[in-house]
């Protein structure tokens, strides 16, 4: 079973392969070791991305657990994969339009058994490690960005930091709102919201939900999209450019994965599902 639809995952990697830098052979006598295919070392990224398991479970007689990292270290100096998360959302935002007038914000805890530079203790597991990330996502959910802290982060303080990560995208519409929920209900929320000419709706503390959470919602299925991808759960990264590799490369692929779904029903391609996705 593919770890992604061949409809996604290879729109990903011909873009990503566009971003790789040339490598010349320099051996003098041209006997070195043949370097593993690009290729192959992405499609194995990918199957640790969705399954969460460990490096040396995904490493074969075809590629070895420390080419695996390797190569893995060799794109995050390079930036590869937060270039590859920009184009990704360009590339979304020219074919079906990012709606920026709503933007909503939450957190979300997940493990991080073996600690690390983001590691915390987690309110939500008996202090156990634990990771929170923080996501700014649009009116249909496409992730914008989003900053990893240690799970014992209150959501509110971090909400600047969030909304920082909107800088590539230029300016927002005058008076957007940002949907928030009742842990951001502070004065001192209000306050930055307004700082940046921005309108805040907050769900308030002491008084029960609406039956219709608004415009909160759709982060909270983004969150349930970057959790599809295991990697992001059980996060066993210690080192915090390796956990922003994976968070930006998971939202990738719900960029591209958004991008076809929508675009199904307005564009004719040569790789286009014959269904709906």
């Amino acid at each position: 079973m593919p770890a992604l639809e061949p409809y996604i995952i290879e729109p990903i990697w011909e873009q990503f392969e566009a971003l790789l830098p040339e490598r010349e052979i320099d051996h003098p006598l041209g006997c070195h070791r043949p370097r593993i295919p690009e290729r192959l070392v992405f499609g194995k990224l990918v199957e640790i991305l969705v399954f969460g398991c460990a490096y040396w479970r995904i490493a074969d007689e075809s590629c070895s657990e420390s080419t695996l990292r390797r190569r893995r270290d060799e794109w995050i100096e390079l930036g590869l994969m937060e270039r590859l998360r920009e184009i990704s959302l360009k590339a979304y935002d020219r074919f079906i339009g990012l709606e920026l007038a709503d933007l909503a914000v939450d957190g979300c805890i997940t493990k991080a058994p073996c600690g690390g530079e983001k590691a915390g203790r987690s309110p939500v597991d008996r202090e156990k490690g634990g990771i929170k990330r923080s996501t700014v996502v649009d009116a249909k959910g496409i992730p914008l960005g989003t900053l990893v802290a240690p799970a014992n982060h209150h959501d509110s303080p971090l909400l600047e930091a969030t909304l920082d990560t909107l800088e590539p995208l230029g300016e927002l519409p005058d008076r957007a709102s940002v949907h928030l929920d009742r842990a951001y209900d502070s004065a001192a929320t209000r306050e930055k919201l307004a700082a940046r000419c921005l309108l805040g709706e907050i769900s308030q503390k002491g008084k029960s939900a609406p039956l219709r959470a608004g415009m909160r919602w759709v982060v909270e299925r983004t969150n349930s999209w970057h959790n599809a991808h295991k990697k992001l759960v059980w996060c066993t990264e210690r080192e915090g450019q390796v956990i922003d590799f994976w968070v930006a490369f998971s939202e990738v692929v719900i960029i591209v994965r958004r991008l076809i779904r929508e675009g199904w029903r307005r564009y004719r391609w040569e790789s286009r599902p014959s269904r709906r996705p």
